[in-house]
């Protein structure tokens, strides 16, 4: 067994070898601790058998217990001054392949099925970088990629809002966005110590599994989250106020929202953040005819 890349003693050696600087515009937390990355690659449930995408390997500390745990990885990784040391620091690993891309401009799918030929099972396992969480997960969930499901390292604040529940002051707009595609779970919150340079924010991994179809059918996927972004964007606002002032005419077409909430049996007075999947769903389809 090869020496975990994620110790601090390693770590050190490997950033002073290459002379390696820490970009805060790329969000760069290296983690320092090879029990968190074990607890990961439990949670993301790999086997030889799984084939794993990584976004932003670094120096390689997850991509190793990756590289342990499942049968191939492909690993996104922007920085350009990282990959001669991913060459080096993983070169133990013959099943890893390291892609200098950004995945938010990646086509991942092409890469899926280039580089996953035969394998069934396919999770996306990383250490997100903070700055671009959220983009990268909706495109990862919006392209209706053949992926199991998402294990990912995040701000915990993120976790939480991911996580969230109607009624509660994290649940808004992005909770149904993620819930519409999967089920999330928060498995673990995680300590700043952990990682070098340690960041200013506690983390959270949170896992993301697939549902087979979304938990409510409407008419149209892309007016319905118009619809759940409109109802939320100003939080202490009701529903009825925020739908008028969000939607095209909605100050004039106020009476017809209002026929659309008691349609769905929903009270205007309510606020977004009290409003279920389904009841949201429920909303859109009734507003539907009207907005488009």
């Amino acid at each position: 067994m090869h020496k975990d890349i994620a110790t601090p003693i390693r770590t050190k050696e490997i950033l002073s070898k290459y002379g390696f600087s820490f970009k805060k515009s790329l969000g760069q937390n290296f983690l320092i601790d090879p029990n968190i990355l074990r607890n990961i690659t439990e949670y993301a449930g790999l086997s030889e058998k799984t084939a794993a995408i990584e976004i932003g390997p670094g120096i390689g500390a997850l991509t190793e217990h990756l590289a342990r745990t499942s049968g191939k990885v492909v690993a996104f990784e922007i920085d350009q001054r990282l990959i001669p040391i991913l060459d080096d620091t993983l070169s133990p690993y013959k099943n890893v392949k390291i892609i200098n891309e950004d995945i938010l401009e990646a086509d991942v799918e092409a890469i899926i099925n280039n580089e996953f030929e035969g394998f069934e099972d396919i999770m996306v396992v990383a250490n997100l970088p903070y700055y671009v969480t959220t983009p990268i997960i909706l495109k990862l969930l919006m392209e209706g990629l053949p992926i199991r499901g998402i294990c990912v390292m995040l701000q915990k604040e993120v976790g939480d809002r991911i996580s969230a529940k109607p009624g509660t002051k994290a649940y808004g707009s992005l909770s149904i966005a993620i819930q519409y595609y999967t089920v999330a779970e928060m498995v673990m919150t995680v300590p700043k110590t952990v990682f070098m340079p340690q960041p200013n924010v506690d983390s959270a991994v949170i896992r993301l599994t697939k549902r087979e179809k979304p938990p409510v059918e409407v008419i149209s996927e892309d007016f319905f989250f118009i619809i759940t972004r409109s109802s939320f964007a100003q939080r202490r606002k009701t529903i009825l106020n925020n739908l008028s002032s969000q939607l095209p005419q909605g100050k004039e077409k106020k009476d017809i929202i209002l026929e659309a909430l008691s349609a769905a049996g929903i009270e205007p007075t309510r606020r977004g953040e009290t409003l279920s999947i389904q009841e949201f769903g429920r909303l859109s389809d009734a507003l539907y005819p009207n907005f488009n």
